[in-house]
């Protein structure tokens, strides 16, 4: 085990700049983990990906393989690079999954898609809860967030080491989808709206959510074969873009 007792030393530059910027984590292929937790779904999932472990003393680890690196750095050093105000005692440094880009067809019967959405926190919710109900991917267009910052990370919980996801533009997206064969359903009103307990959940879909400010796209809406609404009571416009998520597919896993 490495000790490294300066705020200056090169590793914790590195982490800080991980931490930071999207375009450097980009151009390194890493990004950072912060918290014992993902540490664990990393080396179960994809062990391989783990690069660099950072602890403080008497922070306890599980077995890690031979090609880790793994370094001691005092709380203050701690403070000093972790991303979240409250330490963990445990940050890790991944490579970045090298998926392919998705060809048709696609394998899988259950997609999401995010337009929009720039919270990073709903972002990793919503890979959760779609790795929590089978879906087989997830596409980000049109702006959302980074899946790699330290917030996105950690609000999925790990399901960054097992969904898939890919990024790309909105008509693209929309044209895989249909040469796949997978209706796009967008959570939105329109003329054409199905009450979500109206849906085929049988068949091959998927389903776009916009974000909570501005909703679908106009561009994406007029990709959609058709939008679907969730019921709620008169008073309420709408839902956090999370939580709407996590009900379509919940009816969607209930109703396969």
């Amino acid at each position: 085990m490495e000790t490294i007792s300066s705020r200056q030393n090169p590793l914790c530059t590195h982490i800080r700049k991980l931490a930071a910027s999207g375009s450097y984590r980009r151009d390194r292929g890493e990004f950072l983990c912060d918290s014992p937790k993902l540490l664990e779904e990393a080396l179960a999932w994809a062990p391989e990906s783990v690069h660099t472990v950072v602890c403080t003393a008497g922070t306890p680890l599980p077995p890690l393989g031979d090609p880790v690196r793994l370094v001691q750095v005092s709380e203050d050093v701690m403070r000093s690079i972790a991303p979240s105000q409250t330490p963990q005692g445990v940050l890790s440094i991944c490579a970045m999954a090298q998926r392919p880009a998705p060809e048709a067809p696609l394998p899988g019967k259950r997609y999401v898609v995010l337009d929009g959405v720039q919270d990073p926190g709903n972002v990793g919710t919503i890979l959760r809860t779609a790795d929590a109900f089978w879906c087989d991917g997830l596409f980000l267009v049109n702006g959302c967030a980074d899946l790699y910052s330290p917030k996105t990370v950690r609000s999925t919980m790990g399901a960054v080491f097992r969904c898939s996801v890919w990024r790309g533009g909105a008509a693209e997206t929309a044209a895989l989808l249909r040469r796949s064969g997978i209706r796009l359903y967008g959570a939105a009103l329109r003329s054409d709206t199905l009450d979500i307990r109206e849906m085929d959940c049988g068949q091959p879909l998927a389903l776009a959510v916009g974000s909570e400010g501005r909703g679908l796209s106009e561009e994406l809406l007029r990709l959609c074969d058709a939008t679907v609404r969730i019921p709620m009571s008169e008073h309420c416009e709408s839902l956090n873009a999370a939580a709407a998520a996590a009900v379509l597919l919940w009816e969607c896993a209930r109703n396969c």
